[in-house]
């Protein structure tokens, strides 16, 4: 009987280690090892780098909201707080107004956009939720104006409603707003960003 009741406790210790996750199995987003295994080597053979570290990368992507009304209308920035949590999975920041402009009845101090900026994993799920749910959503999309770089390698998009994420539904917002979005890369050419995005599957327009 001691026997019996030893080896049950014997097999009840070592019951968490049998069932802890194995070492090296982390969590990679889709997006990251596909830029992984077959951008950068198809990239490196396009431009010619000698080393992967030249290779241009995405280092974050910056999500701005505009909430005109929020000077006006507290349910307005609560609204957007909460669309833009959802569509990210991060909580953004209020930015408020610098200074007063009387123009537009706003003080100095009043909320007027939110803003969040999404690194590492949090950004390859986005962008990979962006490309291949949300984009094909928009109503009579024929691609990505492949003009909207900065000159430095940063790419600006311009979405005209949120309802285009799977994640939104009419009963979630308040308002239908548009966003931007900015994809900061290291490509020091818009040429070397415009191939790693299109390598990554972002549809964008050739011949414009």
């Amino acid at each position: 009987m001691a026997r019996k009741g030893k080896e049950s406790k014997t097999v009840t210790q070592t019951t968490p280690i049998e069932t802890a996750p194995i070492e090296g199995e982390k969590y990679v987003p889709r997006l990251k090892e596909r830029y992984l295994k077959e951008v950068v080597p198809k990239l490196m053979e396009r431009f010619g780098y000698e080393n992967i570290m030249q290779v241009p990368r995405i280092t974050k992507v910056v999500i701005n909201v505009g909430v005109g009304e929020g000077k006006d209308d507290a349910r307005a920035i609560d609204s957007a707080i909460k669309e833009v949590s959802l569509i990210t999975g991060q909580r953004p920041i209020v930015r408020r107004a610098k200074r007063a402009i009387a123009g537009f009845r706003l003080r100095k101090g009043q909320p007027i956009a939110v803003t969040v900026t999404l690194r590492r994993d949090r950004m390859w799920d986005f962008l990979d939720r962006m490309i291949n749910a949300a984009l094909p959503r928009i109503r009579d999309f024929k691609g990505l104006s492949s003009e909207a770089f900065d000159g430095h390698g940063n790419y600006n998009l311009g979405i005209t409603e949120q309802l285009i994420f799977p994640e939104l539904t009419y009963d979630d917002i308040y308002r239908v707003r548009g966003m931007n979005i900015t994809i900061v890369t290291t490509a020091e050419t818009d040429e070397e960003a415009a191939a790693l995005l299109k390598e990554l599957g972002f549809p964008l327009r050739d011949g414009e």
